[in-house]
């Protein structure tokens, strides 16, 4: 057989592993949209924004803004603006770093694809690694920046508001990711959830359900055409091949969510899940633009304590995972998506023809806006 008579295998092979991942994904994914959109509409700026400032400590502010992040489903992209917003409003520096940082690395959507698509020791090392990481990362800039800030607070002060004032927006303008959460107490029970539901599955899915895709069908071309050997040879772990990934990691542009996908292909090729790892911390923390923007409006020494900072803490909490995995005597391979398997294979079937129109809608939506602002900018 030629290679040419080969391709419709290949195609429908590929396409059947990603339907597969898709399956496995679609109730946890349908979880996490859903508790994101109640978050969203229950929870306003104002109540976050309380326990940023500066009169709640270096350490109080950061341990704050490390614990919100967690849960508000944000890509990199969009949360530098919200980021930004923070830091204008009185978030310290330290706390504008942990929020960058804990936010775009996990969330209620990405912490259930995990349990769907991983294990649960990953599931519950996620949300824990990106938490340490923000919150050292805010201590430390808010030590360190200290002595400097005071020295020009006047000069800072001014420049710093002429600067977020002109702050770039989400290179998606349609991203919900700069939509703040300004829900109105009076509105009835009804109101709030209808709010919650178009966040959740026509706003923030319409938001990533592209990236999702692409990230599905990488894996599943990882699961048909990778051969085992190939990934446990090179990445099967250590340094080196933790290194390489974050090299691969750190400028690339992904969400939590769809960086998932990827890392459950990879590992149960053979890769190791401390390796998997570094690349789903830093990952989803960074892109060339997020990085270029923080450099911006946080300057220069501020970009540079964020990237050493998740370099480091990526390769650090990697050896940790696989020291864990190696003392417990696991197979990470062997039981990678083993906890979505607590459902029965019609409902993760329902859960996924559900969440189709929802993703097509949504990559339509993007097309559609994207369209219109060629158009303007044309004009």
């Amino acid at each position: 057989m030629t290679l040419i008579d080969a391709i419709p295998s290949i195609i429908i092979g590929i396409l059947a592993e990603s339907w597969n991942l898709f399956e496995e994904a679609a109730p946890y994914l349908f979880l996490g949209f859903a508790v994101a959109g109640l978050l969203h509409a229950l929870v306003p700026d104002e109540k976050i924004l309380k326990y940023l400032g500066k009169s709640a400590g270096k350490f109080r502010s950061a341990f704050n803004a490390s614990l919100i992040g967690i849960p508000l489903p944000l890509c990199s992209c969009g949360v530098v603006p919200a980021a930004l917003s923070l830091k204008n409003r009185g978030a310290t520096k330290g706390a504008t770093l942990s929020f960058l940082i804990s936010t775009p690395e996990t969330g209620v959507d990405s912490i259930a694809i995990t349990y769907a698509l991983l294990d649960p020791i990953m599931t519950v090392f996620r949300p824990i690694a990106s938490m340490t990481t923000a919150l050292f990362t805010g201590i430390a800039e808010n030590i360190i920046g200290e002595k400097r800030d005071s020295k020009k607070s006047l000069l800072s002060s001014d420049n710093g508001s002429i600067a977020l004032m002109q702050a770039p927006t989400c290179s998606n303008s349609s991203c919900s990711c700069h939509s703040g959460s300004v829900p109105d107490e009076n509105a009835s029970v009804l109101t709030k959830i209808k709010k919650a539901l178009r966040y959740s599955f026509v706003e923030l899915l319409g938001d990533i359900s592209g990236w999702l895709m692409v990230g599905i069908l990488i894996a599943g071309i990882i699961s048909y055409v990778i051969p085992d050997e190939l990934i446990g040879d090179y990445l099967g772990g250590g340094v080196f091949s933790m290194i390489l990934m974050l090299v691969i990691g750190i400028p690339l542009y992904i969400c939590a969510t769809a960086s998932t996908p990827l890392a459950a292909a990879l590992v149960s090729k053979g890769m190791s899940p401390g390796t998997a790892f570094v690349f789903l911390l830093a990952g989803p923390a960074t892109n060339a633009a997020t990085i270029t923007m923080v450099t911006r409006f946080l300057g220069k020494r501020s970009a540079a304590l964020y990237l050493t900072m998740i370099a480091v803490c990526s390769l650090a909490f990697g050896l940790l995972l696989d020291t864990i995995y190696f003392r417990l005597g696991i197979e990470a391979s062997s039981i990678v998506g083993n906890a979505s398997e607590v459902l029965n294979p019609w409902i993760k079937t329902a859960f996924a023809l559900i969440l189709i129109p929802f993703i097509v809608h949504g990559i339509y939506k993007q097309r559609k806006l994207k369209k219109g602002r060629n158009s303007s900018s044309s004009v």
